[in-house]
């Protein structure tokens, strides 16, 4: 039988060191890439927006003056007028969910009301939202300008060092930019037009956190990301990111 040999060995040679100052190099040039892309994307965003904030404001107001106190008056002439600016055959610049019972409950921030997904992209979404019981709660920090257009009752709204608080009625808008944040209320029989402009997926954590801390609400969560999801990959079919 063979013998090993004095001074033999079967052990594998042992690796060699990895070289920590190559991975490093690399994981920062990763990350730098990564910003300067996410940099360059957030630079041209605005070329893929198709809803414009004065048109909505426009809109708002005119449900608020032919259809006064009548929330449901008010979504039938937003649709209206939204398909007929956008219509859905042959090409849509965007599409449109013109099922207006489609709503869901929202939770966010201590707020709690319901919404009606009119419009969701990557880079905007229109709702309706709002509750006939009053409530209250924080905007949120995010990365999308906010434009909350007051349908029928009233917000409020703060931020830290006002003394005194913003007020928001019928045909207001109530503007959120980016990065900013307030405390802000609906009184009792509130309902408003929300548009948001910006990275949208972004938002979604903020808007469905209250579910896994609080709420636990699993059916609500679900219909929230089919809807959402739905409509965000029919834009994508469409050409609207």
């Amino acid at each position: 039988m063979g013998k090993t040999q004095p001074g033999s060995t079967d052990a594998a040679p042992p690796p060699k060191p990895q070289n920590n100052l190559t991975k490093w190099i690399t994981r920062i040039a990763a990350l730098l890439l990564l910003a300067a892309t996410f940099t360059w994307l957030d630079g041209i965003k605005d070329r893929w927006y198709v809803l414009e904030p004065k048109f909505l404001h426009e809109l708002a107001q005119e449900a608020v003056s032919i259809s006064p106190n009548d929330p449901q008056g008010m979504i039938s002439h937003i649709l209206t007028n939204l398909t007929s600016t956008y219509p859905q055959l042959d090409s849509p610049a965007l599409s449109l969910n013109v099922n207006a019972s489609e709503w869901v409950f929202s939770n966010a921030g201590g707020a709690m009301g319901a919404m009606y997904i009119i419009h969701a992209s990557i880079t905007e979404y229109l709702i309706i939202f709002g509750t006939p019981l009053g409530t209250e709660g924080h905007t949120g920090l995010h990365t999308a300008d906010d434009y909350f257009h007051i349908l029928v009752g009233e917000q409020w709204a703060f931020r830290p060092g006002a003394l005194e608080m913003e007020r928001y009625g019928p045909g207001d808008v109530h503007f959120l930019p980016r990065g900013t944040a307030k405390q802000y209320k609906m009184h009792e029989g509130c309902f408003a037009l929300e548009y948001a402009r910006g990275w949208i997926p972004l938002m979604m954590p903020f808007g469905l956190a209250d579910t896994f801390t609080s709420t636990l609400d699993l059916p609500t969560l679900y219909h929230t990301v089919r809807i959402t999801g739905r409509e965000m990959m029919k834009n994508l079919l469409v050409g609207k990111i």
